[in-house]
């Protein structure tokens, strides 16, 4: 497929995700305003005291969009992906670099099977579990769940079973039981259920069926 000056059209970016071409999948990302979820989680923690400033963890921190919001809000980030090329453009990225020399910005590459999570009062995880695999998912809900002090937060999207992508064995999807299972020690401050068909024809068809979800520790 190619566009009109014979150079291979962008992959949309739900199909960059699906072959897990994330280099694609971050050009299509490039210039997108952080996730809601977590814009209403940072709100909900009301204004930090720049001498105090929580921890907060981004996993699968992409190009760094949300990691940036954390920073612009006072917090301290600690940031994980595991692509390089995620990691390089959230270096690239003024204020990421300024917080890395000064302290505030702990930045790596890790799959989610190597995250060894400091304990926090924000695990931000905007649409990137899903891509755990369903085998080390258990462990690494155990690792986040452990990692959020009491009255800290989760935000971030799941995938639900009736998700497009539910038929690859890489990914994990959850009923909607098995999600509020994750979150009986929780209380669950925003739980929207997205189940729709995308709006796109052909090859950029999905059906979507994703859990936007806020949840506090108790």
């Amino acid at each position: 497929m190619t566009g009109s000056q014979g150079q291979p059209n962008p992959l949309p970016a739900h199909e960059a995700a699906e072959r897990r071409d994330w280099v694609a999948y971050f050009d299509r990302m490039q210039g997108k305003p952080p996730r809601a979820t977590l814009l209403n989680a940072i709100e909900r923690f009301g204004e930090i005291e720049p001498t105090d400033a929580p921890l907060a963890l981004d996993l699968g921190c992409g190009d760094g969009r949300d990691t940036e919001a954390l920073l612009d809000a006072g917090w301290r980030v600690w940031a994980r992906d595991g692509h390089e090329d995620g990691i390089r453009r959230v270096r690239e990225r003024s204020v990421c670099r300024l917080a890395i020399e000064q302290g505030r910005l702990d930045l790596g590459i890790a799959p989610f099977s190597e995250m060894n999570l400091p304990r926090a009062h924000l695990v931000n995880a905007s649409f990137s579990l899903p891509f755990c695999a369903p085998g080390e998912f258990g462990g690494l809900w155990q690792r986040i769940d452990a990692a959020i002090t009491p009255g800290g937060r989760f935000c971030g999207q799941l995938f639900g079973d009736r998700d497009g992508w539910s038929t690859l064995e890489d990914r994990t999807h959850l009923t909607r039981a098995e999600t509020l299972t994750l979150f009986d020690q929780y209380i669950l401050e925003r739980l929207e259920e997205e189940d729709r068909p995308s709006r796109q024809a052909g090859s950029a068809h999905k059906h979507w069926h994703v859990f936007h979800i806020i949840a506090r520790k108790q």
